[in-house]
This record gives structure tokens, C-alpha cells and sequence, in this order.
């Protein structure tokens, strides 16, 4: 029997017990994928993470995420909780890690830097490893339908329900109004039904609920549901928020500079989370994206496989 460390870190928050959990399996060197699966819905987190040596020395690692159903080519919170962990222990496979890692993953290379606060390791900002990408548009009558909401529910006045991506897609929804956003619920017949019609693409139907509410820099508190993925609902969504504030920083009327937002999610299932989006536009587009958040370390340990 062989054992291998793992670290828990809540991710997107400074309070423990808050944000999105992550199991991050430190050194997964003799796993396969079949058992990294089976771990993952083990430890039953949105994802876990699996670290290992980097093909390319020049690199930190290479860094295989699971949900309890399948494998990601990336996700938001995975990685900037996999740094904060690699940070915390202060080496990965015999070599010490500073504040800048690059992680390999199915999706691409992952820049990761550090955060630190009064010289302590506190969190992590990732820059999303692809550029936006916009998929097709959903009936407004099924994007509500997965939500239990109405259509009356869902806005349409600056986009349509639709998926977006930077490396992982997502169907995204403005609502009406936070009081719909509280009352929504994954319906998963409606979500198998949703599954079907949208075509092919990384990871089952997953939808992202939002609404402006009030705050500078721009806030949006938020939702994200992915039962097809054994996800009811996730506390917080890096990879969902990046994607969405690269569409929204695209269609300001100004075609360089900064935008900055600020994504509430975790709120209505009781683990608050706040992720920190910055969008560096440049003609027009959004040339870059980063996510960041503090993190909090919860347990260690071993797991044998």
C-alpha cells in the first residue's frame, strides 16, 4: 500500500469553512487516471486536484483536475488553490517553488503568481490559458428551465442565454433581479434535456447565473450549477467568472485599458466566496484575463491507494 499527501484548502475566501473546498494531491506520481477518479468523488469536492512532474522542466508541474465525474482540461479555483498549497509546503518534487508557477494542463500552459500578505502566503491570481470564445446561444425558455426559474426571470436586454469559454465553457444567464437569482434550483431533467441540445463540447451542461448588484469596482453576485457533473451547486467558479468578465469587459465601449470586477458566489448556499477579476482589453478585445482570491488551509494528510 502506498501512501500520498494531500492537502484541503477553501479557496476564494478568508474565512475557513467558506469558499469552494480543494483537495490537492501534492505529489500523484504511481496514480492513473482511474484512481485519481475514484479519489475525486472520495474526497466529493467540485474538483481535485492531482499534481505531477512537469513535462517540460522549465515549468513547476503538470496538474490533472477531476471532478467526481470526469477530468478538466482547466478550472479557476483548482489552480489557484494548487498554487496556494505548493506555496504553503514550498516545494514540488525536490524543487522549492517561488510566487511564479506554470502549471501544464490539457487546456495549456497556466501562469500562476503567488499572493502574499505582510510576507504570507494568502492566495493566488491564474491567467486564464485561452483567449474568449463564444458559442451558441440558448432558448431562454431551457436556460430557465434548468434553473427552475421562468423566462420572465432571465434578462436579455444586453445578451442572450450563451456559452462562453477561456479554456472550460459555460452557459451563461443574466437574471432579472437578485431575488430570482435566490430562488433558483438545478432541475436535472431539464439539464439532461439542455445537455442534448447544446453541441459537444469540455464537461457537461453547466450554467452560470449572474446579476449586476450594487459595488465599485462593478459587482455580480452569482451562481453555478452543474448536477450532470454531481455538482449541484458551486461555491465558486474561476473558470466561469474569468469567461464572463472577458465577455462583459469586450463589450464596454472603450477599446484599451484595465477593467476590474467582482464576483460574489457561495452566498445563497452558505460559503461565501469573492473572486477578483481584472480584464486588460486591447483593441477592443480582451487580451488578457486574471483571476485572484485568498485562500485558507483547512486539514493534511495521506490518502493510500
Amino acid at each position: 500500500m502506498t501512501s500520498f499527501p494531500y492537502e484541503v484548502v477553501d479557496v476564494f475566501t478568508s474565512a475557513r469553512f467558506g469558499g469552494n473546498p480543494l483537495a490537492v494531491i501534492t505529489d500523484a506520481r504511481g496514480l492513473n487516471a482511474e484512481v485519481m477518479q475514484r479519489i475525486a468523488v472520495e474526497f466529493g469536492y467540485s474538483e481535485t486536484t492531482f499534481v505531477l512532474p512537469p513535462d517540460d522542466a522549465r515549468h513547476t508541474a503538470r496538474v490533472r483536475i477531476f471532478t467526481p465525474t470526469a477530468e478538466l482540461p482547466f478550472a479557476g479555483h483548482p489552480n489557484v488553490g494548487t498554487a496556494f498549497a505548493l506555496a504553503r509546503v514550498q516545494s514540488a518534487f525536490g524543487r522549492s517553488v517561488g510566487d511564479e508557477m506554470w502549471f501544464e494542463e490539457q487546456a495549456g500552459l497556466v501562469h500562476v503568481t503567488v499572493l502574499r500578505r505582510n510576507g504570507a502566503v494568502n492566495g493566488a491570481a491564474i491567467r486564464a490559458p485561452r483567449a474568449l470564445e463564444i458559442g451558441q446561444e440558448v432558448p431562454v425558455e431551457l436556460a430557465a428551465a434548468c434553473a427552475s426559474l421562468s423566462a420572465a426571470d432571465i434578462a436579455v436586454s444586453k445578451h442572450p442565454p450563451l456559452v462562453l469559454s477561456v479554456g472550460l465553457p459555460f452557459v451563461f444567464a443574466e437574471l432579472a433581479d437578485r431575488a430570482a437569482l435566490a430562488r433558483a434550483r438545478p432541475n436535472r431533467d431539464r439539464f439532461l434535456e439542455a445537455d442534448a441540445a447544446v453541441p459537444p463540447h469540455n464537461g457537461a451542461f453547466s450554467l452560470f447565473l449572474y446579476v449586476p448588484v450594487p459595488g465599485h469596482p462593478p459587482h455580480y453576485s452569482a451562481r453555478m450549477f452543474a448536477p450532470l457533473d454531481n455538482v449541484q451547486e458551486d461555491p465558486a467558479t474561476g473558470s466561469a467568472a474569468a469567461a464572463l468578465a472577458a465577455y462583459l469587459a469586450s463589450r464596454r465601449p472603450e477599446s484599451e485599458g484595465e477593467v476590474e470586477l467582482v464576483f460574489e458566489q457561495g452566498v445563497d448556499m452558505g460559503r461565501p466566496s469573492q473572486l477578483n477579476l481584472r480584464v486588460r482589453r486591447q483593441a477592443g478585445a480582451a487580451a488578457e484575463v486574471i483571476v485572484s482570491g485568498d485562500c485558507v488551509p483547512v486539514m493534511r494528510g495521506e490518502l493510500f491507494a
